[in-house]
């Protein structure tokens, strides 16, 4: 997939909702994507819905037209994540690509 589709779906993510970080990670960010790969996203954002349903609320208003897998999460919830361990969110943290930053994360 073409880096510029890439690019364009982040903007409208960041120009629709406002997060603080968008992070790239999976094979488009630390690997070789094959062509069935999907585009995998970690928005971090304040959020009143629950996390799954703003991941669906954000997915719904992208209407992508190839594999996009969103996890949403907020500032404080990666936090205590991180500090409990979650060797998931840490590989993001860690080899995951900012490919999107508020002015004021």
């Amino acid at each position: 997939m073409p880096d510029e589709i890439i690019r364009e779906l982040i903007s409208r993510i960041a120009i629709q909702f406002k997060p603080k970080r968008i992070l790239l990670f999976g094979s488009y960010a630390y690997g070789i994507p094959r062509p069935e790969s999907d585009v995998d996203l970690l928005v971090i954002m304040e959020t009143s819905l629950r996390e799954t349903a703003q991941a669906l609320q954000i997915r719904q208003a992208i209407n992508p037209l190839f594999g996009v897998d969103i996890l949403v999460i907020t500032p404080e919830r990666l936090a205590q994540r991180l500090s409990w361990g979650d060797s998931f969110l840490r590989e993001i943290s860690e080899k995951g690509i900012v490919v999107y930053e508020s002015p004021d994360a």
